[in-house]
């Protein structure tokens, strides 16, 4: 079939880049299992997903410093149907669900449809080949979640509106001068960040196979030696210097209780109130995080900080571990110390944490199931005109959301411009 198409042949050799692309592809996927218990209930786990996206691409004839550091990176918006009608979850009798009585139906996840944006950096690339690893962010919006009626066992969704993370590796193929194929594996992941319950979340593994157009704003294409085209130095200019300064993140966020859903779903029978109900109370936590940072690169920095969080629901935790027998007095502040790093390009920035807390007393269920180890990651928009940047982040415990915050990060002795 391939012998039908319009290949190149050698005297028209791939020697030009085109600034946009339009792709599309199809996504067979199967859900990940997170841990022992959803083995238990996770039944049906295969799904499919349709994807379609816009992208542009900055080229070397258009002098731009940060495409350059990261190999001429393509930017896309792209919206994705994902149909998971059969991904199915049902608890049996069982020791592990305590009081949880069996229904008579399998709960399904339901499908999601996803926008979202995305940076894919290539690295290595020819004429005809591109190899690269991409980063999603989006929101999706989910048919089915969590609910009394006809998903009591759905621990995957948990609310209609979800956060949405995608990472993988991908490679492409010019076929024709301004036409190709592309494929590759996805990890993606939904969840409501902690902001309902329930919040497993839904992980996903897919590999995908794809088609894309490309094309240039006046219609032709920019011809260039392949070797001029796609060099690129990956060290920032040395006039940019490798400044240290201090960063300050001043963070407000919002959380619901695990404690309070693992309570109502194993802790008492069905004749009680609340017995595996849907509505969950929401508590607002306040966070300081410092950073002494070290920019050693236009397009990096890192360095390490400390993290204080205030978060005034320490007295319904003791309620709801008095209730398994666990007393005592709980505090509403944690306060760890971790490493950090941010990938700044242009405005935009993608910051990421691990930490480890130094001092929290949240309860007995907090240290079974939150490990002394968190971590955070956040998209953050640099304020035109001034050196303070606006975000959102999730911070979680071994992938599993604690609460979701809005960020402002302010830099002091900050000496760079990257603009």
């Amino acid at each position: 079939m391939l012998s039908l198409l319009p290949l190149l042949t050698e005297a028209e050799e791939l020697d030009t880049l085109h600034h946009w692309k339009l792709e599309v592809s199809a996504m067979p996927g199967r859900a990940l299992v997170a841990d022992k218990w959803q083995s238990e209930w996770l039944k049906d786990r295969n799904n499919m997903a349709f994807d379609a996206k816009v992208s542009f691409r900055k080229l070397p004839q258009d002098s731009d410093a940060f495409a350059k550091d990261y190999g001429y990176p393509a930017l896309s918006v792209g919206v994705r149907w994902q149909m998971n009608h059969g991904v199915t979850m049902h608890k049996p009798l069982s020791n592990s669900w305590r009081y949880i009585e069996e229904v008579d139906y399998d709960s399904k996840m339901g499908n999601i449809i996803t926008l979202y944006g995305q940076f894919n950096r290539p690295v290595w690339q020819n004429n005809r080949w591109q190899v690269g690893y991409n980063l999603d962010f989006g929101v999706g919006y989910s048919h089915r979640k969590y609910n009394v009626e006809n998903g009591i066992d759905n621990e995957m969704i948990g609310a209609r509106w979800n956060i949405f993370f995608g990472m993988g590796a991908n490679a492409s193929y010019r076929v024709g001068k301004n036409w190709g194929l592309s494929g590759g594996v996805q990890f993606y992941h939904h969840s409501n960040g902690a902001m309902n319950r329930p919040n497993k979340g839904a992980n996903f593994l897919s590999p995908y196979i794809g088609a894309f157009v490309l094309w240039d704003d006046d219609n032709k294409a920019e011809k260039h030696h392949t070797a001029q085209a796609l060099s690129h130095n990956n060290k920032s200019s040395k006039e940019y210097g490798s400044p240290l300064y201090l960063q300050f993140d001043l963070s407000v966020g919002t959380r619901t209780l695990l404690e309070e859903w693992l309570y109502t779903q194993f802790e008492i029978t069905p004749d009680k109130e609340g017995y595996r109900k849907a509505d969950f109370k929401s508590y607002i936590t306040y966070s300081l995080q410092t950073g002494l940072m070290y920019r050693y690169a236009r397009r990096w920095a890192s360095g390490i900080g400390t993290d204080i969080c205030y978060g005034n629901y320490h007295k319904q935790l003791e309620k709801y571990n008095s209730y398994i027998g666990n007393e005592g007095k709980l505090s509403p502040w944690s306060v760890g110390i971790g490493i950090r790093h941010e990938a700044f390009y242009h405005r935009f920035s993608l910051a990421m944490s691990l930490g480890y807390y130094v001092y929290r007393n949240m309860g007995e269920w907090a240290k079974e199931l939150e490990k002394p180890y968190y971590e955070r990651i956040g998209l953050f928009y640099n304020i035109p005109g001034t050196k303070i940047k606006i975000g959102g982040q999730v911070k979680a415990h071994l992938t599993k959301a604690d609460l979701t915050e809005f960020t402002i990060s302010i830099p002091l002795s900050f000496h760079y411009s990257p603009f």
